[in-house]
């Protein structure tokens, strides 16, 4: 289902702009035509989910609704929906290379509110076809975002009682007395899907496929997890039981506590796992191609009480496993599926990949803690499987290569050395270095970050896992697609028969 092939990783967020965080506007246009030019086929973003606290795309409010800070405000000017001061005087842009969430909260959103006001009413037959076509999940959702902000943004969990457990007559007298919010959302969701759809044929038009992202969990404050809670172990009184998480281990001697809810399987079962089918479906209209985060999970799950502080008192419990790809498969034919099969991994977590036939990941900057026979050096890979130098959640190279010990130091300089066929690799060359070996490996995809073609230090990390505050903020300044890069990466790719 793949081709040998190569592409860059940089989330939609991290495009450079004036509406303070990537868009879906000319930048995202311009940043296909620098993959073009470099002779990439790939292009891999993060989940474009609504974000809240802590501003993860990981933790979302909705598992199928996209995030409206993406919503390029150009085309809302060109239609009428705003006037170009409206823009100018915004103040949306903080630190250029690095996103003020705050001010994009407070002020794009009361952009695209005066936008609705001022122009929803002349889409009325777009928008009701595109309620019609998303039936399954957007006017839900709309729902649950209108009763939110009537609660202040209280957790859905916290709402009174009749509205926390969504009863009928409540929410036919809700869906009533909260209309014009409700359709504002459903204008945002309308907004968006719209302008992703005209960017995603633009890449495709161009050669270019789409890597899209889809969490394993869903946000426990979430449209979903409100109106599907029993897909999920909440208790009888809609709390969380248990939450996800993951084991302690040398990153972290408290593990990880991703307080997601968890999935009642037996009941997805006895459902034929429909929403997940759904989700899928959903996932493959958006996206060329899927990477599952998180795959073990499917295999087995650390299971953490409800009321714990930290992820150590876990268990490991089993998930679906394959009787779930087998009835997305029954279902909705062959997908190409990339599993991100990182972490804890056991003998039946790896036959669950064999099983699935799925590639796996195999991150480089993992390779140099072990012997020749260590999996993460590029000799190793399989064909079935996808390279990265690194990924969102590690440090970028030059970063990593400023922090381990000098003895992996000189142990990734003499390996890239002599599998490239250098003369020296050093610190100002490590990060291509290290592209090229992802590049040269067997692997049949190859993925790099954006910072790592740049040369970029842990100022340009994504995401620290398990820390708050600055995280999912950086962002391309907008003078580093150049030619001379595009023309080298078109090199390499041509070099390692990528093209």
């Amino acid at each position: 289902m793949f081709e040998r092939s190569s592409g860059i990783l940089l989330h939609i967020s991290s495009l450079s702009g004036k509406d303070g965080i990537g868009t879906f506007g000319k930048e995202a246009y311009e940043f296909v035509d620098f993959l073009k030019r470099s002779n990439q086929k790939l292009w891999q973003i993060l989940p474009l989910g609504t974000t809240s606290y802590g501003d993860s795309p990981y933790q979302s409010f909705s598992a199928f609704a996209g995030n409206p800070y993406f919503i390029d405000m150009e085309e809302l000017v060109n239609r009428g929906g705003l006037n170009r001061e409206d823009i100018d005087n915004a103040d949306l842009i903080g630190h250029k290379e690095y996103i003020d969430y705050e001010k994009i909260y407070n002020n794009k959103l009361a952009l695209l509110k005066k936008s609705y006001s001022n122009e929803a009413h002349n889409f009325t037959e777009e928008i009701k076809k595109f309620v019609e076509e998303n039936s399954y999940w957007v006017e839900g959702y709309a729902l649950f975002m209108a009763i939110k902000d009537k609660n202040h943004g209280l957790e859905w969990t916290k709402w009174e009682k009749k509205e926390k457990f969504a009863y009928i007559k409540t929410l036919r007298s809700l869906k009533e007395e909260l209309k014009e919010e409700i359709d504002y959302y459903i204008y945002l969701q309308y907004l968006f899907y719209t302008q992703w759809e005209k960017l995603k044929r633009y890449a495709n038009d161009n050669g270019i496929k789409i890597i899209g992202d889809l969490p394993i969990f869903i946000s426990g404050d979430s449209a979903d997890a409100w109106l599907k809670t029993e897909l999920f172990l909440f208790d009888e009184d809609k709390n969380m039981k248990v939450v996800a998480g993951c084991p302690p281990d040398v990153f972290s001697k408290d593990g990880q506590l991703w307080g997601n809810p968890l999935y009642n399987w037996k009941i997805n079962r006895r459902r034929k796992y429909s929403w997940w089918i759904e989700r899928m479906k959903s996932a493959f209209s958006m996206y060329d191609i899927v990477r599952i985060d998180h795959f073990r999970g499917f295999e087995s799950y650390w299971e953490i009480p409800g009321d714990a502080k930290t992820a150590r008192n876990g268990r490991w419990v089993k998930g679906p496993g394959m009787e779930l790809f087998k009835a997305i498969k029954s279902e909705l034919g062959d997908l190409p599926i990339i599993a991100e099969d990182l972490g804890f991994m056991t003998k039946e977590v790896e036959k669950l990949l064999h099983d699935s036939e799925y590639p796996g990941m195999k991150i480089l900057e993992f390779g140099f803690g072990g012997g020749n026979d260590n999996g993460y050096l590029p000799h190793n890979y399989p064909k079935n499987s996808v390279a990265y130098t690194g990924t969102h959640d590690n440090e970028t190279v030059v970063g990593w290569n400023q922090n381990i010990d000098q003895w992996q130091r000189d142990y990734a300089r003499n390996y890239l050395r002599d599998y490239l066929g250098w003369g020296e690799v050093t610190d100002d060359n490590i990060h291509m270095a290290m592209v090229e070996g992802v590049m040269k490996s067997k692997a049949i995809l190859a993925i790099t970050p954006m910072q790592d073609f740049l040369g970029l230090d842990n100022r340009a990390r994504i995401n620290t896992p398990s820390t708050l505050g600055n995280n999912w903020k950086w962002r391309l300044k907008g003078d580093e697609l150049k030619n001379d890069l595009a023309n080298y990466i078109s090199d390499i790719t041509k070099r390692y028969d990528r093209f």
